[in-house]
């Protein structure tokens, strides 16, 4: 049921009840930090049989889980019209009705695409191909609109919305690319931002650039936003130490750098719209988190994110905050409570005697991947490239426990990023490898 709405139940007043009512209202206090979490996948997830459990082994609903853990605020991403009926405007009003009558904060997400819009891929929605630059404005302001006035409409008011996702790049290719197209990228900004303050001026725009270590990258892009008239409320980063192949340590500290200049530079707020850590390592995932709020704190930053933290022998991905022996989160998620996590109960977020290890890497056009079983078990090595899809199945079948090579001969394959990943039993791993032509 939705939540009870005083300020809809005061029209029922007496004219001379009300006037107490506005006066003795609270004081605006300082603003919550979000300990966020992107869940895109989960409704995907829930439908597919997928369960979660608390650290007490207990089954429950995800959320609940997440709330427990000190998470206050969620993001969902939303295409135009993806193929699968995951990420479209029905379930993400459906999610954020739920996120917001459980009392979370919400950030949309508007990838402005069919599918995954990031650095490597802005590619338009099928529907829009064909339409000239003036109607791509009209376009996203329309999708941006729509989707917002119907969660408006259903008493869900998003606190922040991101108009696109990690546009480093630009978005739109190729009228909005960047930095070649910087005037058509700002024009398409800011017809996303007219949308958002056109359905509730209180709605925080953020414009979320990839690479929060690369300071230069940010200043060319939000110095090129700027001079054509762009405008935006806060400045959103993402910050993986696995991406940026940095310690988090120095990621961390180099984000930090950006953070200040962009405040300094723009004066405007900033935040971590991403993060996240391999989830087998939860002691260096907890340190490297607690970090990252400590360092947006310091600075006044609104929040950090975790990417998909739910995630667990899911669609290969690796960067999750969730054990997919036990089905219970890791200690990493215990930094939003601000627990300082030293080690773990053996057993637990931990990986066994397996291993993966791939040389050369990057490579041309051939690499040997090496791997290790513990067990006896039907095992699989995949390659996938960076949009989910299968390239190639190199292992399928019962393999006893012992050591393995194999190798790619990648010859008719594009030169890219790809993951390579090995299932084993209860055993997951992804690593990235890298094809150079």
């Amino acid at each position: 049921m939705k939540k009870f709405n005083p300020l809809i139940h005061t029209f029922y007043l007496p004219v001379f009840l009300i006037f107490p009512l506005l006066v003795l209202q609270p004081k605006e206090v300082k603003a919550q930090f979000a300990n966020g979490a992107d869940v895109g996948w989960l409704s995907q997830m829930e439908n597919s049989g997928y369960v979660f459990k608390d650290n007490s082994g207990v089954q429950k609903n995800c959320l609940e889980i997440l709330k427990e853990k000190g998470i206050n605020s969620l993001r969902f991403r939303v295409w135009v019209n993806p193929s699968g009926n995951y990420c479209n405007k029905r379930d993400v009003v459906h999610m954020a009705y739920i996120a917001d009558s459980m009392g979370f904060k919400i950030l949309i997400d508007f990838h402005l695409s069919d599918t995954w819009a990031d650095p490597s891929h802005q590619t338009k929605p099928a529907a829009w191909t064909n339409d000239s630059f003036s109607q791509l404005q009209t376009d996203v302001y329309n999708h941006v609109y729509n989707l917002l006035d119907t969660l408006k409409s259903i008493g869900v008011v998003p606190t922040w919305v991101q108009i696109g996702n990690e546009v480093g790049n630009g978005m739109l290719w190729p009228d909005g690319k960047a930095p070649s197209n910087m005037s058509n990228f700002a024009q398409l900004i800011t017809s996303g931002y007219n949308a958002v303050k056109a359905v509730d001026s209180t709605i925080q725009v953020v414009i979320h650039l990839e690479d929060g270590h690369n300071d230069s990258m940010f200043r060319q892009i939000f110095d090129g936003l700027k001079s054509y008239g762009a405008k935006w409320d806060v400045i959103g980063m993402s910050v993986y130490p696995y991406w940026a192949n940095l310690t988090w340590q120095v990621d961390d500290s180099l984000a930090l750098i950006t953070m200040k200049d962009m405040i300094s530079r723009y004066n405007t707020k900033v935040m971590v719209c991403e993060a996240g850590y391999l989830y087998n390592q939860p002691v260096q995932a907890n340190q490297y988190l607690l970090d990252l709020i400590s360092k947006t704190k310091s600075v006044g930053g609104l929040g950090v994110f975790y990417w998909e933290p739910e995630s667990y022998n899911w669609q290969g991905y690796q960067l999750g905050a969730w054990d997919p022996l036990t089905k219970e989160p890791t200690a990493a998620l215990d930094a939003f409570l601000g627990i300082n996590v030293t080690s773990v109960k053996k057993g637990k977020n931990t990986s066994s005697n397996y291993d993966l290890e791939i040389y050369p890497n990057p490579f041309n056009p051939s690499t040997n991947i090496e791997y290790t079983l513990d067990k006896s078990s039907n095992s699989s090595i995949v390659i996938y490239d960076l949009l989910g899809k299968q390239v190639v199945k190199l292992v399928d079948g019962f393999k006893h426990a012992g050591s393995y090579k194999i190798t790619w001969l990648a010859q008719n394959v594009p030169s890219g990023v790809y993951l390579c990943m090995i299932r084993a039993g209860n055993f997951l791993e992804t690593k990235k490898i890298i094809l150079l032509k």
